[in-house]
């Protein structure tokens, strides 16, 4: 079992930056590969970034490529991200994801997930 609370969420402007954080419980944290993803109210939650147990595979979406950069600290069981050039489009709620495969941009590959974190960002 893994518990994963995210934090670091808020309301910034446009061309803003924000660092997410998800904390792991669980000393296997390292076997994990980590996912984030976000959600519009009325719209499906949809994959922002992942990162492999050991951080060497790291996948983005198109969207975001460029802009946000995932890391993990692994003797902290902690997974980042990093959020720059913020856009009104990026308004959303953010969760990570613990996955005991490969990282995927899959929702249906991840195993655990946080409650979520709101990150609006206005124009």
């Amino acid at each position: 079992q893994v518990q994963l609370v995210e934090s670091g969420g808020g309301l910034v402007q446009t061309g803003d930056s924000l660092r997410l954080s998800c904390a792991a419980s669980g000393r296997t944290f390292s076997s994990y590969a980590m996912g984030w993803f976000r959600q519009v109210p009325g719209k499906e939650r949809e994959f922002v970034a992942g990162i492999s147990g050991g951080g060497s595979t790291i996948l983005y979406a198109n969207s975001v490529k460029g802009r946000f950069a995932i890391s993990r600290d692994n003797a902290n069981y902690t997974v980042y991200l990093q959020m720059t050039s913020l856009k009104p489009e990026d308004t959303a709620a953010y969760y990570c994801a613990a996955s005991r495969a490969s990282v995927d941009p899959a929702q249906k590959m991840y195993h655990y997930w946080g409650q979520g974190t709101q990150v609006t960002v206005s124009s």
